[in-house]
C-alpha cells in the first residue's frame, strides 16, 4: 500500500512538472513557423535542385551524351547545376557548329567541362575563324580547347604560335598534323622549336626531310635535344650502325625517334638468339638488322598495349619469329578474336605463341566455329583449350572433331567432299614432263624379239 502510494505520488508529480511545457512547445512551434532554418523551404530547393538535375540531363542527352554517363558526371560537376541552361545550349551550339564529332565531343565534356562556359566558347569561336586553314580539322579545335581550358590560353597566343610555326617554314598540312598530334606545341616558344630543326640539320637532314619528320612524327617536337635525342643516336654508333644508315632510316621512318635509350640493343639481341627456319630469318633481316630491330619493337608495343608486360612480349616473339614480318593490323585482329569472341585472356598467347602465327581465315575461324558448334550441340565430352585448338595439324583436327561429325564439314572446309581443293599447278602441266616417245623401226622389233627369245 504504502509502494503503490508512493508510484502515485511520483507520476503525478511528474505529470504537473511537464503540464506547463506542452503550450511552451506550441508557442515555439508557431513563433518559427517562418523562419528560414525549418525544413519547408529546404524542401523547395531540393526540388528546385533536383529540376535543374533534370533538365541539364534532357539537355546533355539531347546533344548525344550517353545516359549511363549523366549521374556520374552531374555528381562530379556540382557546378554546372549554378550556371545558366541557356549558355550551356548555346556553348553546346558552338561546339556542333565547330563540326566536332559527337563521340569527341562526349569525350570533351567529359575530360574538361569547363569549355561549356559561353564566353569562352564565344572567343575561341572568333579565333578559329581567322585561321581558316584549321578549321576543316575537328580534332585540332578539340585538342586546342581542351589545352585552352586547362592553362587559360587565349586565342591570340595560339594564333602567334600557329604562324610561328608557319614562319619557320613548316606548311599548312605539316601544322595542321603537328596540331593533332602534339598540340601542346602551341605551348613552346620559338627557341625551344628552332633548337630542334637545328638538330636536325646538323646531323644531314635537308629542310624538306624535316618538314616530313615533323608531319609523320609529330611527338618528336616534345623530345629534349640534350635529354633525348642526341643520346640516341650515340646509341645507335655505339651498336655499329653509321651515321648515313642512321639519316636515312630516320627519314625513312621518323617512329624511330620514339625509341627509349636501351630498347634498340634489346630487340637486336633478340634477332641474334632466334631459332627459326633460314627462309624466315633472311625475310626479317631483308631491310639489314636496324630495320628488323625497329619491327621488332613495333611488334612488342603492340603486344603490350593489349595488356602483355615486355618480357612476356619479348618471349611471344622469340617463340614465334613470323609475327615479325606480319602485319600489326593482321596481329591485333588476331588478338581481338582471342579476347572479345574466344572470351579468354591475352596472357594465353605466352603459353600459345602459335595462335599469332597461323592463318586467321583458314585456320582459326574455321576451327573455333567447329568446336563452338560441338559445345552447344554437348558432343564435347571435355574442355578444349587455346593450346587444343591450334595445335593439332589440319589432318588430325579433321579426324578429331570434324569427320565424326558430316554437318561440321562444310563449316570447317579443308578435308571436306563438298569443298574443291584447288591444284597448284595448271591442268594438264604434267604432259610437259612426259617423257618423248620414239618411233619403233623393225630392227628394234627384231632386237627385241632375239631379246626375249635368248631369255626363254
Amino acid at each position: 500500500m504504502k509502494v503503490l502510494t508512493r508510484s502515485t505520488l511520483h507520476r503525478l508529480t511528474s505529470t504537473s512538472k511537464q503540464s506547463p511545457i506542452i503550450p511552451t512547445h506550441k508557442t515555439q512551434f508557431l513563433s518559427t513557423a517562418f523562419n528560414s532554418s525549418t525544413p519547408i523551404p529546404s524542401k523547395f530547393s531540393q526540388q528546385s535542385h533536383y529540376r535543374k538535375q533534370i533538365s541539364l540531363a534532357n539537355l546533355l542527352q539531347r546533344y548525344g551524351f550517353p545516359s549511363s554517363q549523366l549521374h556520374n558526371f552531374l555528381a562530379k560537376n556540382k557546378f554546372l547545376l549554378n550556371s545558366n541552361s541557356w549558355e550551356i545550349e548555346k556553348s553546346l551550339g558552338i561546339l556542333l557548329k565547330l563540326k566536332i564529332p559527337q563521340k569527341s565531343l562526349v569525350s570533351l565534356i567529359c575530360d574538361c567541362p569547363g569549355v561549356l562556359e559561353f564566353e569562352f566558347l564565344r572567343k575561341w569561336e572568333m579565333g578559329f575563324l581567322e585561321l581558316e586553314f584549321l578549321s576543316g580539322s575537328p580534332l585540332i579545335i578539340r585538342n586546342v580547347l581542351e589545352l585552352a581550358r586547362r592553362f587559360q590560353l587565349d586565342p591570340y597566343g595560339f594564333s602567334r604560335n600557329v604562324n610561328v610555326l608557319r614562319g619557320l617554314g613548316f606548311s599548312d598540312g605539316t601544322v595542321s598534323r603537328v596540331l593533332e598530334g602534339f598540340p601542346r606545341v602551341i605551348m613552346m616558344n620559338k627557341k625551344e622549336i628552332h633548337r630542334r630543326i637545328v638538330f636536325f640539320m646538323d646531323i644531314g637532314i635537308e629542310r624538306n626531310e624535316i618538314d616530313w619528320i615533323f608531319r609523320s612524327f609529330p611527338c618528336v617536337l616534345g623530345f629534349g635535344v640534350e635529354e633525348r635525342l642526341k643520346p640516341l643516336l650515340f646509341e645507335f654508333g655505339d651498336l655499329g650502325f653509321s651515321e648515313d644508315l642512321v639519316r636515312k632510316e630516320i627519314v625513312r621512318e621518323p617512329r624511330i625517334l620514339g625509341m627509349e635509350l636501351g630498347e634498340l640493343s634489346r630487340c637486336l639481341e633478340l634477332l641474334r638468339t632466334l631459332k627459326c627456319r633460314q627462309p624466315i630469318k633472311e625475310k626479317i633481316l631483308i631491310g639489314g638488322a636496324f630495320r628488323a630491330g625497329f619491327e621488332v619493337k613495333l611488334r612488342v608495343d603492340c603486344l603490350c598495349k593489349h595488356g602483355l608486360i615486355r618480357r612476356e612480349a619479348f618471349k611471344v616473339l622469340w617463340k614465334e619469329p613470323r609475327l615479325i614480318v606480319y602485319e600489326i593490323e593482321n596481329i591485333e585482329k588476331k588478338i581481338e578474336f582471342l579476347v572479345h569472341r574466344m572470351k579468354l585472356n591475352v596472357g594465353s598467347l605466352v603459353d600459345v605463341p602459335e595462335y599469332l602465327g597461323v592463318n586467321f581465315e583458314k585456320q582459326i575461324v574455321p576451327r573455333y566455329n567447329v568446336i563452338e558448334y560441338l559445345r552447344a550441340k554437348g558432343g564435347l565430352g571435355f574442355a578444349v583449350g587455346l593450346r587444343d585448338l591450334i595445335k593439332p595439324s589440319r589432318l588430325r583436327f579433321y579426324n578429331l572433331y570434324v569427320k565424326p561429325y558430316p554437318e561440321c564439314e562444310r563449316m570447317f572446309g579443308r578435308f571436306s567432299g563438298d569443298v574443291e581443293v584447288k591444284s597448284r599447278h595448271p591442268i594438264g602441266l604434267w604432259k610437259l614432263f612426259k617423257p618423248p616417245r620414239h618411233s619403233e623401226s623393225k630392227e628394234d622389233v627384231e632386237n627385241m624379239k632375239c631379246f626375249v627369245e635368248f631369255l626363254a
